[in-house]
């Protein structure tokens, strides 16, 4: 009979990524900013940054997924740029304005505005001028096959119409987040995608999450 005793040995659970990136978040509400570095999380971080950024790809992919802002990113598309605009004037429900880069719900600060467009009035020009010009995707051959012309979800140029036609507010009723910060704004088929509906400006409609939920829940 062998002698060997039991041993008790501590087993670490995983770290899950709603941990990591809780914790990002804590280490920015620690020292009031938005921006948080490799080094400065290294120095306040209760992981490794590089285990997180092995978890999510790279660092600035996990400030990403924490909703922080990404300072020193370079070589960033121009589509990024829009769609960080356009997030910016969903959750305003108007025009952003420059200081607004530096808060949630940006994930681009102001450098990369500057260093594409030269000035924060002429990147807004450019955005609105991109977001007006005719959506040319091309269709999805799933979707043709299924007798569908369009595809199911509305491109981000789409999105800025008809919610610039709908006044960035919901057409049931009339809620904006202009008036309700934080409000979550949706583009929705006015006939269902799944009964045939395009997705065209005349089929689609604002409305805010609770209309939109409350209407999927009466088909």
């Amino acid at each position: 009979m062998s002698d060997q005793k039991f041993r008790l040995e501590r087993v670490r659970a995983p770290i899950s990524d709603p941990e990591l990136i809780s914790d990002i978040r804590r280490v920015a509400e620690l020292v009031g900013t938005n921006a948080v570095s490799f080094r400065l999380y290294r120095e306040l971080g209760n992981y490794s940054p590089s285990t997180v950024a092995l978890r999510f790809g790279t660092w600035n992919l996990a400030l990403i997924a924490a909703g922080m802002v990404v300072a020193g990113e370079r070589n960033i598309s121009d589509e990024r740029l829009f769609e960080n605009l356009m997030r910016l004037w969903e959750h305003y429900g108007r025009q952003p304005r420059f200081r607004e880069l530096a808060s949630p719900p940006s994930v681009i600060s102001s450098g990369p505005y500057q260093r594409r467009f030269l000035s924060w009035m002429k990147a807004l020009e450019q955005f609105v001028a991109y977001a007006n010009s005719q959506d040319s995707r091309p269709p999805i051959p799933v979707e043709i096959v299924s007798g569908h012309k369009t595809g199911r979800d509305p491109s981000l140029r789409l999105r800025f119409l008809v919610m610039k036609r709908d006044n960035f507010s919901c057409r049931a009723c009339g809620a904006s987040p202009a008036l309700r910060p934080g409000l979550s704004l949706h583009v929705d088929h006015i006939k269902a995608w799944s009964l045939g509906g395009e997705t065209i400006e005349e089929n689609l409609q604002t409305l805010c999450e609770t209309c939109n939920l409350g209407k999927s829940n009466i088909h």
